[in-house]
């Protein structure tokens, strides 16, 4: 789950079958009592449909905590991190970062660095489309250094600068769920 909609999509179906439900937050669910195996069935097929997948193995699970992690800090926090970004997931996670950053790259194919430049990106997209900040402002709250790094990562990622970004008509954005997914061309 990559979003609010996501959860709300979720704890539906959770309760079209009957299940009480804890926690619902991005990426796990908590459920009262135990869950038969049709009821499993039911819910898995009817994520499907919404286009979300319920996952058995642990390794996936860590993936998508991951990923909660990450969206969560770039786009729903004001909290700018003062640690080490690998600090702080290893210690969210309670893992190994080269543990974490390995197992992403291995099933994501693209790093967790790269993953979140992503996600920094098409954040830093969304704040220039609303105007509220200036470019100053933005590369202050996403957490650079500088505005000429942000400058320089924004035109890696997006082939424009930030400043010929605003003055575009069409501003290309990408929903969550798809920021950080590579593309087989196969």
């Amino acid at each position: 789950m990559v979003s609010n909609r996501c959860k709300m999509a979720v704890k539906e179906e959770l309760r079209k079958l009957g299940l009480h439900f804890i926690v619902v937050d991005l990426g796990e669910v908590e459920v009262m009592g135990t869950i038969s195996m049709t009821q499993r069935q039911d819910l898995k097929a009817n994520l499907l449909l919404s286009g979300l997948e319920l996952m058995d193995d642990k390794k996936s699970m860590l993936i998508e905590k991951i990923k909660n992690i990450i969206i969560e800090m770039v786009h729903h926090s004001d909290d700018i991190i003062k640690v080490n970004f690998s600090d702080y997931l290893s210690e969210k996670m309670n893992h190994d970062y080269t543990y974490l950053s390995n197992l992403f790259s291995e099933v994501q194919g693209t790093t967790i660095e790269q993953f979140i430049i992503s996600h920094k990106t098409e954040r830093i997209k969304e704040l220039i489309i609303y105007g509220e900040h200036n470019i100053t402002e933005i590369a202050w709250k996403m957490g650079y250094s500088s505005v000429a790094h942000l400058s320089s990562q924004f035109k890696k990622v997006t082939g424009l600068s930030p400043s010929h970004f605003k003055q575009l008509k069409d501003k290309r954005r990408s929903p969550l769920e798809e920021i950080g997914i590579v593309k087989n061309l196969n």
